[in-house]
């Protein structure tokens, strides 16, 4: 009991604080991996400018940060010259550099990308090409008896060994950015369970009282295109949210996955397809689908909100996606709901696996920007307005990339702030 009171006097003490410290130089709203990353690097290269971050959630991370594979990406799928590729293979080494530095526990195990089939081995030649066009070293393709050394229960007729890949967790590396940008400045502060609500000049209405800052950062995930409009920014795409179910492989069949294993991407869409992952804390996910969600932070199958659907369906890029790949929606639909298909998704790169050798996992909700022309803008969008800047596109690799791309957003700010 002595130490539950500590806490709460600590609490009662922290708030009481922070209501006397109500005006900042630059606020970031949302708490993900991109708004702390980015905080980070304001604050590392500003050490006497005053940061608060709002986070709607109890914690930081809560959402697309916290629910993705925790895979480090090498850079190998992007487009040569796109903010995407630059970022992810910059990041990468950033991220790595962080991890070594705050001692955060991160494994560069490499990764396989394997075709099962004569046309994705074509597909698959052509990946190597354009992953050494980004800079990578190392990529080499393998027969079925090289690949089966590294992953003995793969099946497939070729593969690419890509040996950047690695795994990390990215909701401790979220934290840990929170905890070097106090460390830096006592000033900042980082305040969860705190809604912003409202937004004029330098005056932010929040859940937790009214707050002021001469600029905004905003970085909201699945609610940057609804930010941006109340800021009126005038957009050319929207967020419409996809959920992503895992499952993970018994313990009994973990011993079948040693790290990364990847199918060949098909280019028509924005996937990477069903992969294995094995996680830094030993669980092996196997996912995730991609279904079009009725809600943008709904994570169960049933979950339901009538705006966000209503504002995806009357949206003319959510309903042309639709038409032009109506047949791909439909059999991710299937798989959502049935184990035995998704197991045989599954399958086709490790065909020993069997139903009771998975099992149901998290569940994720990725925020997809689309042109009102139903296509997919796949590249990281940052746009400038007043005294403000809106991330309004992060798609992966943005873990990955968060550096880089906090970086990229410090640039903007130097000049759009005037630092």
């Amino acid at each position: 009991m002595g130490l539950i009171y500590q806490e709460y006097l600590h609490s009662i003490s922290r708030f009481f604080c922070l209501m006397q410290n109500t005006e900042f130089d630059i606020a970031i709203v949302g708490g993900g991996i991109v708004g702390l990353a980015t905080a980070f690097q304001l604050q590392t290269n500003f050490p006497d400018l005053n940061i608060v971050v709002f986070e709607k959630e109890k914690e930081l991370a809560f959402h697309q940060t916290g629910r993705n594979s925790g895979v480090i990406h090498s850079g190998l799928y992007y487009k040569r010259g796109s903010f995407k590729a630059i970022n992810c293979v910059k990041g990468r080494k950033q991220l790595i550099e962080f991890a070594q530095k705050n001692n955060i526990d991160f494994d560069i195990c490499g990764k396989i990308v394997v075709a099962v089939n004569t046309e994705e081995s074509q597909r698959l030649e052509q990946l190597k090409i354009n992953g050494e066009q980004n800079g990578l070293e190392g990529l080499k393709l393998l027969n079925p008896a090289e690949f089966k050394e590294i992953e003995p229960n793969v099946e497939g007729v070729k593969a690419l060994w890509v040996p950047q890949a690695g795994i990390i967790d990215y909701k401790e590396v979220t934290n840990r950015f929170a905890e070097n940008v106090k460390s830096m400045n006592s000033n900042s502060e980082i305040i969860t369970n705190c809604q912003v609500l409202d937004y004029k000049d330098s005056l932010i209405k929040t859940s937790k009282g009214n707050f002021k800052a001469k600029h905004i950062i905003f970085c909201g995930g699945l609610f940057s295109d609804r930010l941006a409009l109340k800021d009126k920014v005038k957009l050319d795409l929207q967020i419409v949210g996809f959920r992503g179910d895992y499952y993970s492989l018994a313990e009994s069949a973990k011993s079948k996955v040693n790290n990364l294993i990847y199918p060949v991407p098909n280019t028509e869409f924005p996937f990477l397809g069903v992969h294995f992952t094995r996680m830094t804390n030993g669980d092996i996910e196997c996912g995730p689908n991609a279904v079009f969600t009725f809600k943008r932070e709904g994570y169960s199958k049933t979950a339901f909100s009538i705006k966000d659907t209503f504002q995806a369906l009357s949206f003319s890029g959510t309903r042309k996606l639709f038409i032009n790949h109506w047949k791909f929606g439909l059999n991710e639909y299937k798989r959502a709901f049935s184990k035995s298909l998704f197991l045989k998704e599954l399958q086709k790169m490790i065909p020993s696996l069997k139903l009771n050798d998975i099992k149901k996992g998290r569940s994720g909700v990725r925020a997809m920007a689309l042109g009102s022309d139903g296509q997919v803008i796949d590249d990281f969008k940052i746009v400038k307005n007043k005294n403000n800047i809106h991330v309004l596109n992060a798609p992966s690799p943005a873990a990955t990339a968060c550096l880089a791309i906090g970086e990229q957003i410090l640039e903007e700010a130097k000049k759009h702030f005037k630092l």
